[in-house]
């Protein structure tokens, strides 16, 4: 996911580092991001990750956490994670499951949809007030972009969208080297064709199978240690004698292949369209340049055509 990664590092880091930068041309950085993509493909990790690099506080809480019972208490909470944050810059405040409470106003009916409604509204509040004093930047992360409040992902709010894909084929195989780093491999298994075998899997479906295959491999080993104790009962075996080597105890093919005739996809390709759908909606959404101005002409540095001199991938 290196694009990701670099896009992260542009929206995120670069706000909590370099905030004197944005301050120094006239402008707050950016308050908030929205990650948004299909279950189990490391939003929550990801964001985790860039707070450990840019070395801030991270503080998660999940939608439903904030929302209570007692009238005004939701709103109360609200307020004081924020506090939290802002006591605790530089700060990445997360979000998850934020479909949970930040559904388009209005969407329900009842009570329920007037605390949620508070809520959103208690939100937007403080992220528009939240640059203005301390650095905390916020995150949002959801698998369900198409029933968000418009308003928190408007400039100036969470206005940055970043789709997180499926893994592909890279991506797969450094998943599944990170699940078994620590585990004890038998020689020949090959994890670039596990990777080559899982298209379409999450990542949590991929570290599913590595637990599966592991817990396969420690029941066998266990097994294999109580029927040589009932041996030893008996008198069949000496004490020490059948006892397994700690080299002896491997994952091994067998493990992987009963593994992956369980694993299952919790992405449908249903769903997968919805995800692309609303990714093509964003990029559409932008619309073509309002207006072909270009700084040029004889008096402008450079050559007449008015070369801006920026490299070409600089806005892609």
């Amino acid at each position: 996911m290196e694009d990701v990664k670099r896009e992260l590092h542009e929206t995120v880091q670069y706000p909590v580092e370099h905030a004197d930068k944005y301050v120094k041309f006239g402008m707050s950085p950016s308050k908030g991001v929205l990650f948004y993509g299909p279950s189990g493909c490391g939003k929550t990790l990801l964001a985790k990750a860039i707070a450990n690099e840019c070395g801030a506080n991270f503080i998660s809480i999940k939608g439903p956490e904030l929302l209570t019972q007692w009238f005004g208490e939701s709103e109360a909470n609200v307020r004081e994670l924020f506090d939290k944050a802002r006591a605790a810059s530089p700060c990445i405040l997360m979000f998850d499951e934020m479909d949970s409470i930040a559904k388009a106003r209005g969407s329900g009916s009842g009570g329920s949809s007037e605390a949620g409604d508070r809520v959103i509204n208690q939100i937007l509040t403080e992220i528009d007030g939240v640059g203005a004093r301390k650095n905390v930047f916020v995150i949002g992360a959801t698998n369900r972009p198409d029933i968000l409040d418009p308003a928190v992902i408007r400039p100036g709010r969470l206005d940055q969208l970043i789709y997180i894909p499926l893994p592909d084929l890279k991506s797969r195989q450094a998943i599944f080297e990170a699940s078994l780093r620590k585990a004890p491999l038998a020689p020949g298994i090959d994890i670039s064709v596990l990777a080559r075998s899982t298209q379409g899997f999450s990542g949590a479906d991929i570290a599913e199978i590595c637990q599966s295959a592991s817990k396969l491999a420690i029941r066998e080993a266990i097994l294999a240690e109580e029927e040589r104790l009932k041996k030893i009962e008996s008198g069949e075996l000496d004490e020490d004698a059948g006892r397994s080597k700690d080299e002896d105890m491997l994952i091994t093919k067998k493990h992987f292949n009963f593994a992956m005739s369980r694993a299952r996809r919790s992405v449908s390709e249903k769903d997968l369209g919805v995800y692309e759908e609303f990714a093509e909606k964003q990029k559409a959404g932008r619309g073509e340049a309002a207006t072909n101005f270009k700084f040029g002409g004889e008096d402008a540095e450079g050559d007449a055509e008015g070369d801006d001199g920026l490299p070409e991938d600089l806005y892609e």
